[in-house]
């Protein structure tokens, strides 16, 4: 017996000393779905708290995390969009672990942004992106439901920079740089900009979009030439299972009446999208003084699309954008009447737009996927004043073929495109044609150093017919030291291909301008950097508190610039220094039950160093600040604004007057739909308040460099139906 019993103590003695020794660990595979539809949510972040290691789900759900110890762990499980769980789990365990995610209705952040070329949420990504969607652009939506110049003019940081009294054209300005700085994008494709610069703000509806995303400054590694000072990607509604239909009417009291229709629906193999708008505005004019401050428009958009799933990892979309647009501004009698006599100028910007887009998605495993995309646009436009006609067509074409893929630690997108823009002006003697070709090979890559360093790198090689390489490398880097703190910092290369479209031209309706010499001008090229700081918390139990600061620098080279060569024609020649964009802007946001309280400023010093003294640039405030304050429930929304916009120089030097404009934004629903008032700028300050917008003689006036509203005080009401009810629409 005695030699039996040793002989078991040593078999189990073995392997509970190798045990003692080091001690077994363990691989293991947890899955995280949504609760409602029990789909896998890809990039949910995994973190055991007690060794402080984490990772992220793939595509189907999965995570994987490697030598895990046995024992009991503390697991938070989080995704943006979705109530965080915190539990324990034993390992090793039976059964493999599933967790389902709660979507959280108050956070608005529940997006994949597309504008990174990453399927990473917003948090773990270290290219700063500001988001736009949900509730606030709803809100923008009524406040202004023709164009989404209202969207784009209230983020901290942006202007609109009207260029034309009689037609409204407005630019983007990004952090003090002209618009043709900034790339527009919809869904990804490249079709506005050129020829259309100063009309595509006012010829984009808001109300099929779902998201705005903006990056400010040098975005060119991701998107190619032109996103200089940053990118719009306006991200449009894609089909649900749940069929979604709106109706907007919208009636001002400068008698603009707008129709909008959205309706999306989805099938187990088909969806689809049809958006239309019409928009009447009469010719406007507050002052009476005879000439239009909104030109009489009138406006048709149609955007059809139709999605087509084979199966469950491959999407295939086609779309139209079509638009009519005919402005036509300047001495209202002219306008409504048709008299002469010292009634002689009139505006008119007739223009056509159709653009088709093609987008196949799928996905080759569970961490790789492959995006293809082509679209081909059209823009003819016809711009008559008293003795000038300036009409052409454009047309630009995009393709591009992409590829994804997701690691444990690493993410990286490698991709290539073909660009080209074709501009052919239809009865020009200045020979202002102009063609170009580029084509470019690009590689991103989002690098988890560690839990809390994320380091994002980036590099594209364009060729650009007659203008030469353009190497375009770029690096971010984010750093998490908890839920409250983060910061990031960035910066890259960037270029713009030299063409006529400028603020400069188009303030002077292109006359007598001469054409592109590519033989004498060469390309701008930028380079820029921002950081930037953020903290959130909870100052109390029903308080909350976040704030964002960021700092910028932007320097072009090769600045295009319009030169008076004193016989009455103007040609682009480079600037011989450098155009220096630095500032920072604040973001501060509180919460308190239902109330939203959200503050900003914007400090911009644009220096034109080619001019002796390096002065400010030209209808550029230096101080800009803002205030909302909202109330929310499910029955109402309630916003209050008022912004602040400071001194600015004209081009002759004398400084403007600064102005705060104030408005006032009622929503009440329904389970129908919404009704909705509005009171914007309801103070009245407009440019007219401080000195003239038209200057005699009347038969052939003068118009000033615009540096305040034109339009003043617009009240608006509106509705919108929904008859498939509110909840169909979240």
């Amino acid at each position: 017996m005695s030699l039996w019993l040793m002989i078991w103590l040593c078999l189990f003695a073995k392997p509970t000393m190798a045990q003692e020794g080091q001690q077994q660990t363990h691989t293991i595979e947890i899955i995280v779905l949504t609760e409602d539809k029990k789909e896998p949510l890809l990039g949910a972040s995994i973190y055991l708290t007690n060794i402080e290691k984490g990772t992220t789900t793939d595509f189907d759900g999965i995570a994987t995390l490697e030598d895990i110890s046995e024992g009991e762990y503390q697991i938070q499980i989080s995704f943006v969009g979705f109530k965080t769980i915190i539990t324990t789990i034993q390992i090793p365990y039976k059964n493999k672990p599933i967790f389902y995610l709660q979507e959280d209705e108050n956070t608005l952040d529940a997006v994949i942004l597309q504008s990174t070329r990453s399927t990473r949420t917003i948090q773990r990504i270290p290219t700063r992106i500001e988001f736009i969607g949900g509730e606030e652009l709803g809100e923008k939506v009524a406040m202004n439901a023709t164009n989404i110049s209202m969207v784009l003019r209230e983020s901290t940081g942006i202007q609109m920079q009207q260029t034309s009294l009689s037609s409204g054209n407005s630019n983007i300005r990004i952090q003090g740089l002209d618009g043709r700085y900034t790339q527009l994008l919809r869904d990804g494709f490249p079709l506005y900009g050129g020829f259309s610069s100063g009309l595509s703000i006012l010829q984009i509806p808001p109300l099929d979009l779902q998201q705005f995303e903006i990056i400010k400054g040098s975005s060119s590694t991701l998107f190619g030439g032109g996103a200089i000072a940053g990118l719009v990607n306006l991200i449009s509604k894609t089909p649900n299972e749940d069929p979604d239909l709106d109706i907007m009417l919208t009636q001002t009291h400068a008698l603009g009446s707008t129709a909008n229709v959205f309706y999306g629906k989805r099938n187990q193999k088909w969806g689809v999208t049809l958006y239309g708008s019409g928009h009447y505005q009469k010719a406007y004019d507050p002052e009476d003084d005879g000439f239009s401050n909104l030109p009489q428009t009138y406006s048709a958009t149609f955007n059809p699309k139709v999605f087509y799933y084979p199966s469950d990892k491959t999407t295939l979309w086609v779309g139209l954008n079509g638009s009519y647009d005919d402005r036509k501004g300047g001495d209202i009698i002219l306008i409504e009447e048709g008299q002469g006599g010292i009634h002689q100028y009139v505006e008119e910007n007739l223009s056509k737009r159709i653009s088709s887009q093609a987008v196949l998605e799928t996905q080759i495993d569970s961490i790789s996927s492959l995006t293809l995309k082509n679209s081909v646009a059209y823009f003819d436009r016809d711009l008559t004043i008293p003795d000038l006609t300036f009409k052409g067509k454009q047309w630009n074409t995009f393709s591009e073929v992409a590829y994804q893929k997701q690691g444990n630690m690493m993410d990286y997108t490698i991709g290539a495109n073909l660009y080209s823009t074709d501009f052919d002006e239809d009865e020009g003697t200045l020979e202002r044609d102009q063609n170009d070709v580029t084509a470019g090979v690009f590689a991103n890559t989002i690098y988890d150093i560690s839990e809390s360093w994320i380091l994002e790198t980036g590099l594209r090689l364009d060729y650009a017919n007659d203008w030469g390489w353009f190497p375009l490398p770029r690096v971010s880097l984010l750093y998490k030291a908890n839920t409250a703190f983060s910061s990031r910092i960035g910066g890259g290369l960037g270029y713009k291909i030299p063409d006529i479209f400028t603020e400069e031209a188009e303030f002077i309706n292109f006359e007598n301008i001469l054409r592109i010499d590519k033989n004498v001008l060469e390309a701008e090229q930028s380079y820029g950097v921002n950081f930037d700081l953020n903290y959130q918390t909870r100052l109390s139990n029903e308080i909350g508190f976040s704030i964002n600061q960021l700092f910028y620098l932007t320097s072009i080279r090769n600045g295009l610039l319009l030169n008076d060569t004193n016989n009455g024609f103007f040609s682009f020649v480079n600037a011989e220094d450098d155009i220096l964009s630095k500032g920072a802007e604040t973001n501060i946001k509180f919460t308190y039950k239902d109330f939203r309280w959200f503050l900003n400023y914007a400090f911009i010093d644009t220096r034109l160093n080619y001019l002796p003294g390096n002065p400010q640039k030209p209808l550029t405030a230096r101080h800009n600040a803002g205030s909302v304050f909202m109330y929310e429930n499910e029955k109402w929304r309630i916003g209050f604004e008022t912004y602040y916009t400071g001194t600015q120089l004209l081009s002759s030097g004398i400084k403007t007057t600064d102005y705060i404009t104030m408005g006032l934004l009622g929503i009440r629903n329904f389970n129908w739909g919404s009704l909705f008032i509005n009171f914007e700028n309801f103070t009245d300050r407009r440019q007219s308040r401080f000195s003239p917008l038209v200057l005699p003689p009347h038969d052939n006036p003068t118009f000033p460099e615009i540096y305040a509203p034109t339009d003043g005080f617009i009240f608006s009401l509106g509705v919108i139906l929904k008859p498939f009810g509110n909840e169909s629409h979240h």
